[in-house]
C-alpha cells in the first residue's frame, strides 16, 4: 500500500483464503450447539458465466473429480445457471459429511482458480436448516475472504435478525464480513 493510499483512506482488499472454508466444520458444531442449525449435506459454488474451450476442460475435470467418487452420497455433481445469469456448480453429500462437502468446494474454487478462472469466482456457500425447516447458508465471498449468514424467509424476504444472531454465534469460528451492505441475497441459491 502506497502513501497516497494512506492519506486517501484506500484500503486493499482482503486476498482470497481458499483454506479458510476448512473452519466450516468446526462453525458447524457451534451453529447446531447455539442456534440449532445443522448442515443439510448441499453446497455450491458461484461464478460469472465462463464459455469456451478451457472452461469445458476444467468442467469435464471437475465433474469427474466429484462425480466419480464411489463413495459419494446422492447425485453427482451438477451445473447450472440461474435467473441472473450466473454459473452455479452443486454438490451433495451426506448431512453428517461436512468435511467431504467443503472439500469438494474447496477442490472447486481451487481447480477454477488454478486455470485462471479467479477472478469469475463469486462465492460458495453451504446449506444449513433447523428442525422447523427454517434454512440458511453460510456463504464465502471469494474476493473478500470472508463469510456471513444468509437466511431467507420467502422468496425475497430475509430473517436480518436470524443473520445478525448467527454473526454473534459464529464470530470466533469464522473470519465475518464486517460490511453488512456486502451480505448480498442469494436468492433461489442452488444448493440452499
Amino acid at each position: 500500500m502506497g502513501f497516497l493510499d494512506i492519506l486517501l483512506g484506500r484500503t486493499r482488499p482482503a486476498a482470497p483464503d481458499l483454506d479458510r472454508l476448512f473452519a466450516l466444520p468446526s462453525a458447524a458444531v457451534t451453529l447446531r450447539a447455539a442456534a440449532g442449525f445443522a448442515p443439510t449435506g448441499r453446497g455450491s459454488v458461484c461464478f460469472t458465466s465462463v464459455e469456451g474451450p478451457a472452461f469445458a476442460e476444467i468442467r469435464e475435470d471437475v465433474t469427474e473429480l466429484l462425480g466419480a467418487d464411489g463413495e459419494r452420497a446422492g447425485a453427482p455433481v451438477e451445473f447450472s445457471r440461474d435467473a441472473y445469469g450466473y454459473s452455479w456448480l452443486v454438490s451433495r453429500r451426506g448431512p453428517d459429511d461436512l468435511t467431504s462437502l467443503v472439500g469438494d468446494l474447496h477442490a472447486v474454487n481451487s481447480a477454477l482458480e488454478g486455470a485462471g478462472f479467479g477472478p469469475q469466482l463469486l462465492c460458495s456457500l453451504v446449506g444449513f436448516e433447523d428442525g422447523e425447516g427454517h434454512t440458511c447458508a453460510l456463504v464465502y465471498l471469494y474476493k473478500r475472504g470472508s463469510f456471513y449468514p444468509f437466511a431467507p424467509l420467502t422468496a425475497d424476504r430475509r430473517d436480518n435478525a436470524l443473520e445478525l444472531r448467527i454473526r454473534a454465534v459464529l464470530a470466533d469460528d469464522l473470519r465475518i464480513e464486517e460490511d453488512l451492505s456486502r451480505w448480498f441475497p442469494v436468492w433461489g441459491a442452488p444448493g440452499l
